[in-house]
């Protein structure tokens, strides 16, 4: 009967164990793309929730990665806006937008982002999903050189010609519809 003693009391103190559902959900899950989604449903976002976009479009979930990008540039990720750019330049998990990818790449220039500047800069340089105006947009183009971002420094030395940034395999793209 000695030998039964701690079965007994362990049973009992399971038996009078408060019950953990009342806690809530315990150990949830943190670090899956469900539950990211499930955050940007609640319209909850965060640096890391929106750096995650990028592992999505990057393994192809084009759709989950707008979702999370819209959400995040709703809330001021600059990032996120120039990746909405990205994916609309695209047509990525919906369809190709020159102007609206015009449009973020704005947004984000407009908040000081330098890729958002370059971006737009470049938007205006070649006429793409806003009206041509080179001259401004070598100035988007400068700003963000002077902000440090390599690749508009790059176009500044090559004298603002656009084939120092664009693949031969895009030129179909940008070439004037008239």
């Amino acid at each position: 009967m000695r030998h039964l003693l701690p079965f007994i009391l362990s049973a009992a103190t399971v038996a009078n164990a408060e019950d953990p559902a009342q806690f809530g959900t315990l150990n949830p899950d943190e670090m899956t793309w469900g539950r990211q989604m499930e955050d940007i449903a609640r319209g909850k976002t965060s640096m890391t929730l929106c750096a995650s976009g990028y592992m999505m479009t990057k393994s192809g979930d084009h759709e989950n990665a707008r979702k999370i990008f819209e959400a995040c540039a709703r809330d001021g990720y600059t990032g996120a806006m120039t990746w909405m750019g990205q994916l609309d330049n695209n047509g990525l998990g919906g369809d190709y937008n020159p102007d609206a990818a015009a449009q973020w790449d704005k947004r984000a220039a407009d908040a000081g982002d330098p890729v958002g500047q370059f971006n737009y800069g470049v938007d205006l340089m070649r006429g793409h999903g806003v009206a041509r105006d080179e001259a401004l947009g070598r100035q988007y183009v400068d700003a963000a050189a002077k902000a440090g971002l390599k690749v508009a420094q790059r176009l500044q030395g090559a004298g603002y010609d656009l084939d120092e940034i664009t693949p031969d395999a895009d030129n179909w793209k940008y070439a004037p519809l008239f």
